[in-house]
């Protein structure tokens, strides 16, 4: 039987953190390696978006780690050890927390990534109003910018299509301004409603 479908069995077709049914994808732990039905658990869109730090933590959302990290689960009670320990800002989290017990061996396992030193706060690509960018969208200038390095002026309403994220600087994004490549601060943009 393959991962896939055992950990599709284990979880009765949900979310293992939130029960949730749709849009389910199969999440690899870090730091492992290899897909294994020990080291992956099967989670919703919405899950994992805030795992990943593509979305800001829901508290609200997260309540359901009260009843999921009594799961028998190894890579769910490490999940929640983590959810627990960014949301530790919250009273129900820290007492949770406090009830919560892992192995030597998961709770090892837990503080590999380093995760738990981290608050709730996530790092997103925002523009000059605050909205949220992402690969792909669209943003206007809204100052005209000189390009370091050319005779290029980017003039203030110019349209920039398909832009992608700078992965480790959340203050930059990459797109083309007449044939050519630059980076643009996100706080000289504002995203293009559709």
């Amino acid at each position: 039987m393959k991962v896939e479908e055992q950990i599709a069995i284990r979880s009765n077709n949900s979310c293992e953190l939130c029960k949730s049914t749709s849009s389910l994808k199969l999440f690899e732990l870090p730091p492992q390696n290899g897909i294994s039905a020990d080291t992956c658990i099967l989670i919703c869109n919405k899950c994992l978006a805030q795992i990943d730090k593509k979305e800001e933590l829901d508290s609200t959302h997260w309540v359901c780690l009260t009843e999921s990290m009594w799961s028998e689960v190894p890579a769910v009670q490490v999940t929640a050890w983590r959810l627990l320990n960014r949301l530790r800002h919250e009273s129900w989290a820290t007492e949770n927390l406090d009830m919560l017990y892992l192995s030597d061996e998961n709770l090892a396992w837990a503080k590999l990534t380093g995760d738990h030193e981290n608050d709730a706060a996530v790092d997103l690509h925002k523009d000059s109003n605050g909205h949220i960018l992402q690969n792909g969208d669209s943003v206007v200038l809204i100052k005209s910018l000189d390009v370091k390095g050319s005779t290029l002026n980017a003039k203030m309403g110019t349209v920039v299509k398909n832009i992608r994220i700078v992965e480790d600087n959340t203050e930059q994004i990459e797109g083309k301004i007449e044939g050519q490549q630059i980076v643009i601060l996100t706080k000289f943009v504002r995203k293009q409603q559709a």
